[in-house]
């Protein structure tokens, strides 16, 4: 176990420990308001844990292993007991896994049983990333005063409905987790998640999407059916959409997130709600995926030293609202508050000849290109979370290589120019058929003419015969873009399976059989200027 302990606090950068010496009572009872009985371990050191404040963790993954252990060790082993509880239906805990729709009311109930136990002292803070986030805002307007801290790590307060959106349907997260956990508790799950990979990645191209399910594991899923049924606004997810508890929050929140992750846009307007509300709140975001590791180090370093300082009645060291790793720069940076004051929108037009500047362009015709859903525009990097498929800052050569790519970029830039905050576009379009889809990325162009990516977002039009605006918010960024470099922007029509693939045809996305090819047109003339939105310090000249 000593090994365990060792390479953990290697992986996670932590100082030594108070002690490496840990018990744990497994396979705790705790019962739930209906009669369902779910399943807790307790970590703790083997002597004095009595009484020492707990971290409370609620997992849908299993309480062992590679998920859980490197969440709980590190914690138990400086100064917390830690309770890891399987959520509803999971890993041997009672009634029916349901996804996000039991977690208020099992985690009220936790709470309750938590703070009556005898070796429970006189506080406690909650802990987790993803789900385990998702589940401390399900609770966080009806937290006990034993409750001193929230660490929410790329996490928001409704989970997966950004994907859901029906501007603009994320297919791949919410389906390669649908098929992930309905085969988890399975023997060798993880080896056969790896060894299924391309299977599920091919299952995407299924017609109609809702056979995709058997395509990829052979058997149906509700939760994807219902992903595929219902989109974000439908009654159907109400259970899941807890922003409007956010503001009622009274206990100090840590939040982590990363430039990549797919919570980003969620987890800033939650830390905007709170702040917004007078409540204590710090935000942290790395150049980081939703599985990076720089997750982990930093979201356990929060609770050590930001969770357990609360949970003393301390304060923690002082340091600024706001801490933001500046790509580009690739350096931290403090600022306070999000977005951060100074950066003033500053609009980056298109222009004929896949010219990218700062003044409008003149009388010009559009640019062109031809979308077939049948050979979709691929996602590259990015906001990504699928086994085997590289994140975050990637390569783009290939990709602008495409036909269905359009690209525009600046002269070389004479100064650093510094983007941090919300970027949007703005594309006048046109599609030879009403359903189509609009996808714009920010990228950076080094000296080597080497085209990463910096952020990027998409839009669903059922218009888009008529020429129109049509306006795209991207993931937000904190970016330098160097001296000596440019800055460019693509326009496309899709980036699978990140998001679905659009077939043209108006279809529900669920029964969808035919794909029609389109013909896109971008303007960028006096009566439509296209232009890139992005928050700037420093004008472009």
């Amino acid at each position: 176990m000593n090994l365990g302990s060792h390479l953990i606090q290697r992986l996670l950068r932590l100082p030594p420990p108070i002690t490496r010496d840990l018990v744990v009572e497994r396979d705790l009872d705790v019962p739930m308001r209906d009669g369902a009985v779910l399943l807790a371990d307790r970590w703790a050191p083997k002597s004095g844990g009595d009484g020492l404040p707990t971290a409370l963790l609620r997992i849908p993954y299993g309480r062992a292993g590679m998920a859980a252990g490197p969440m709980v060790r590190p914690l138990a082993e400086r100064g917390f007991q830690v309770l890891i509880q399987s959520t509803r239906g999971t890993f041997g805990s009672g009634g029916t896994f349901d996804p996000f729709r039991h977690e208020r009311e099992d985690g009220l109930d936790t709470l309750e049983w938590v703070t009556k136990q005898p070796w429970f002292g006189e506080s406690m803070v909650l802990f987790g990333m993803s789900y385990l986030g998702f589940v401390q805002w399900a609770v966080a307007d009806r937290l006990p005063p034993q409750v001193k801290a929230m660490i929410v790590s790329v996490s928001e307060s409704a989970l997966s409905l950004e994907f859901l959106r029906k501007d603009g349907f994320s297919l791949e997260v919410p389906f390669d987790w649908g098929v992930m956990v309905a085969g988890q508790e399975r023997r060798w799950a993880i080896p056969r998640q790896l060894l299924g990979a391309k299977r599920v990645q091919r299952a995407l191209y299924t017609l109609p999407l809702s056979q995709a399910d058997v395509a990829a594991m052979g058997c149906r899923s509700d939760y994807i059916q219902d992903v595929l049924a219902h989109d974000a606004d439908a009654p159907h997810w109400e259970l899941l959409d807890h922003r409007h508890r956010v503001a009622d929050v009274t206990v100090p929140v840590s939040s982590v997130g990363g430039w990549y992750d797919i919570f980003l846009p969620g987890q800033l307007r939650d830390h905007q709600a709170l702040r917004a509300a007078g409540r204590e709140s710090r935000l942290t975001v790395g150049p980081w995926a939703h599985v990076s590791r720089g997750v982990g180090v930093t979201a356990t370093a929060e609770a050590l030293d930001f969770g357990l300082a609360h949970a003393r009645s301390e304060q923690p060291p002082e340091r600024a609202p706001v801490r933001l790793f500046v790509m580009g720069e690739e350096t931290w940076r403090d600022f306070p508050s999000w977005p951060p004051p100074g950066y003033a929108p500053q609009r980056l037009h298109l222009h004929p000849a896949g010219a990218l500047a700062a003044d409008a362009a003149g009388e010009s015709a559009p640019d062109g290109y031809r979308y077939d859903p049948a050979d979709p525009t691929p996602a590259v990097g990015g906001v990504r979370l699928a086994t085997g498929i590289k994140a975050g800052r990637v390569d783009n050569t290939g990709l602008e290589a495409r036909p269905d790519v359009l690209t525009y970029t600046t002269a070389t830039l004479d100064t650093d120019v510094e983007v941090i905050g919300e970027v949007s576009a703005e594309i006048w379009f046109r599609s030879s058929l009403p359903c189509a889809d609009v996808f714009v990325r920010l990228c950076d162009v080094d000296e080597k003419d080497r085209s990463t990516n910096v952020c990027d977002g998409l839009i669903s039009l059922t218009e888009a015969d008529r020429t129109a605006c049509a306006t795209v918010r991207l993931w937000p960024t904190a970016y330098r873009f160097r001296r000596g470099h440019r800055i460019r922007v693509q326009v496309s029509s899709g980036a699978f399976p990140r998001y679905n693939r659009n077939p043209g045809t108006g279809e529900p996305r669920a029964t969808a059989t035919t794909l029609r090819a389109a013909d896109q047109e971008v303007f960028h003339d006096p009566e439509h200027p296209s232009a890139m939105i992005l928050p700037v310090r420093q004008p472009i000249d």
